[in-house]
């Protein structure tokens, strides 16, 4: 017979083990892996405990990373001297009672913090409670000693060193102190937008003495959109304040709020989605899943929302006692919580209507710049005053002629037609639009057959005529799809697709759902199911490749969008197909047609993936370009 691998065997003939009980000190280092994974783990336990605390001012300190100190001080209501040695015991909490764990309303709750990281590092803490003396205790490797006096004024101040020096095979997988301190200012930014009440100050003392400034949030003032929009500029910079749009719904007891970037305002990896629930800062699948859908329609593959969002609900209707470091949470209604998301999103980007990112008008003038080190040559002269133009003019024009701007030249004018003669002054100057009458102001020449340039008062818009008709015409084929449904088209013999029983009672849950969208489903005994409609605008359509992806969809987010995502895309390729192509020459009153189409259309800031529709250049900037300022 083969051997058999010791580390593989069957462990048949060996004596059983006796079961014992393990000591203190190694359930609370059990406890830690949980709990502190790395430096930024610990920091966020400890700034959650001072916000908890009633805290309006809070201090970070860190060095080399987190792993040889970490210092958090805040000047909230502090702990009891005769309470320091119960702060340290496993399980021992003053924010829950333990009658209701559904009823949570603080950051912390389970009581496992301080005692994990007394197990595997060496800790001391210092406090002082109003009308009282302060004391402080030490805990090194999970052996707690003496409360003693000491100096404080207010509040309290925790101090971590040597992270995991008791657990020395946990240093083996600590990253480098760069990544670490990384690590740290990502979770200290994201709690200090969670409370913007609440002044934030991160330092990194490696070197030792005050260290310096990493990162630092004055307490706002304020309503709560205006503290949360002054946190945010501090944090994510004005450019997302700036081209985000303000997030304020409610749905069946569930409020959202907070701000959402436009579609043109988008990333290139998901590092700019912030997602809190009752204020605790969650990576939760769903969510995330929710934003994704949201913003399905107005974005790329390869392209990622920046969003920073609040959903507030009843303690009771979100468990956040699904996992130990409680950055997942669990909704009692899911479907509402995700239905929030996406329905909020998709209003508030459909009331931003035309609006697109200045970062798009941003990058256009850096394009426009001279490159290279040092300011840039400026060639032009002292504008000349408004006299000396009109006896330039005078003493160049012969006696009768028509003036520049008195030329009419006709709109079609060949291509390769003399410089004067391209229409830059014609008849669409003559148009019935004044610039200050709209957003996107009047039209006033289209150049390349495709671009429509506009004067707006303060400055000028250029149009990609194209994608903006093409956005047009697909925003009007969803209106009409949703007024008239997606029409089915009836299979002549039904697919029958083989599932597993729970993945069948999965899909027919949502059955209606799917036959909404012309997607026709029924069981058909054990786990298959029958697919007798699918939606007439995709044709030849293989269902059981289209169920199998639904599914996936609906394991990984819990819900799916397949089948309209691929009704809308077939929507977008009609629009393409159905806009101004591009070398059509366009008259005036087409043009001012499309740009007031624009202004009272939603999402007509982006074409179908994301790509901004136009660029508008305020004149100061222009001028700054020529050197006129």
């Amino acid at each position: 017979m083969p051997a058999t691998h010791p580390k593989i065997g069957p462990k048949m003939g060996q004596e059983p083990p006796a079961i014992r009980q393990l000591d203190e000190a190694a359930i609370n280092r059990i406890a830690a892996g949980e709990v502190v994974e790395r430096p930024a783990s610990a920091v966020k336990e400890l700034v959650e405990n001072a916000m908890d605390a009633g805290a309006r001012r809070i201090d970070v300190a860190y060095a080399d990373g987190g792993k040889t100190l970490i210092r958090v001080s805040d000047d909230g209501h502090g702990i009891a001297a005769q309470d320091l040695p119960l702060a340290l015991s496993r399980h021992a909490t003053s924010k829950i009672d333990g009658s209701d764990l559904l009823n949570i309303h603080t950051f912390g709750f389970r009581g496992e913090a301080l005692p994990s990281l007394g197990a595997v590092g060496r800790l001391r803490i210092t406090s002082r409670v109003a009308g009282a003396d302060a004391a402080e205790i030490v805990v090194s490797g999970g052996a707690p000693g003496p409360v003693k006096p000491a100096a404080l004024n207010s509040g309290t101040v925790v101090e971590l060193r040597d992270l995991f020096y008791a657990t020395p095979a946990r240093l083996k997988f600590m990253r480098t102190d760069r990544a670490e301190a990384q690590a740290i200012g990502d979770v200290v930014k994201r709690l200090a937008m969670a409370e913007p009440y609440v002044g934030v100050t991160l330092r990194d003392v490696s070197g030792g003495g005050e260290g310096r400034v990493i990162f630092r949030a004055e307490p706002e003032s304020g309503d709560l959109f205006g503290a949360l929009q002054g946190r945010l500029a501090r944090i994510l910079g004005r450019e997302f304040t700036e081209n985000a749009v303000q997030i304020d719904a409610e749905r069946e007891g569930l409020t959202l709020t907070g701000f959402a970037g436009l579609p043109t305002y988008s990333r290139g990896a998901a590092v700019a989605q912030f997602l809190f629930v009752n204020g605790r800062p969650v990576r939760d699948k769903m969510l995330i899943g929710a934003l994704r859908a949201a913003y399905m329609d107005f974005l790329s593959r390869d392209r990622h929302p920046a969003a920073v969002l609040f959903v507030e609900c009843e303690p009771t209707r979100v468990d956040v006692n699904v996992h130990p470091a409680k950055s997942e949470v669990r909704f009692r209604e899911p479907g509402v919580a995700r239905g929030l998301i996406v329905s909020g999103l998709r209003h508030a980007l459909a009331e931003a209507g035309h609006r697109a990112s200045t970062t798009v008008a941003g990058a256009t003038l850096g394009a426009m710049r001279p490159e290279g080190p040092g300011p840039a040559r400026v060639y032009q002269m002292d504008r000349p005053s408004q006299g000396a133009l009109g006896a330039a003019r005078a003493a160049f024009a012969p006696e009768g002629a028509p003036g520049l701007a008195e030329r009419h030249v006709a709109w079609d004018a060949a291509p390769g037609a003399e410089l004067m003669d391209v229409p830059v002054a014609g008849r669409v100057e003559d148009a019935p639009v004044a610039p200050g009458d709209h957003p996107l102001g009047a039209a006033r020449a289209h150049l390349h057959e495709n671009y429509i340039v506009a004067q707006t008062q303060d400055g000028m818009v250029l149009v990609d005529a194209h994608a903006a008709h093409e956005r047009l015409v697909y925003e009007k084929l969803k209106r009409q799809m949703a007024e008239n449904g997606v029409a089915a088209q009836a299979l002549l013999i039904p697919e029958i697709v083989e599932l597993s029983e729970a993945e069948a009672a999965r899909l027919l849950e949502m059955g209606a759902e799917l036959r909404r969208l012309g997607l026709g489903i029924e069981p058909f005994g054990g786990g298959a199911i029958a697919v007798r409609e699918t939606p007439a605008i995709l044709g030849q359509v293989d269902a059981a490749a289209m169920i199998r992806d639904i599914l996936d969809e609906l394991a990984d987010l819990g819900a799916s969008q397949t089948v309209q995502a691929r009704i809308e895309a077939v929507l977008s390729r009609v629009a393409c197909h159905g806009s101004v192509r591009t070398g059509r020459r366009m008259n005036a009153e087409e043009m001012n047609a499309l740009l007031r189409e624009m202004e009272v259309t939603p999402h007509s800031g982006q074409c179908n993936h994301g790509r901004p529709t136009y660029v508008e250049l305020k004149l100061a900037d222009i001028e700054k370009l020529f050197g006129r300022t």
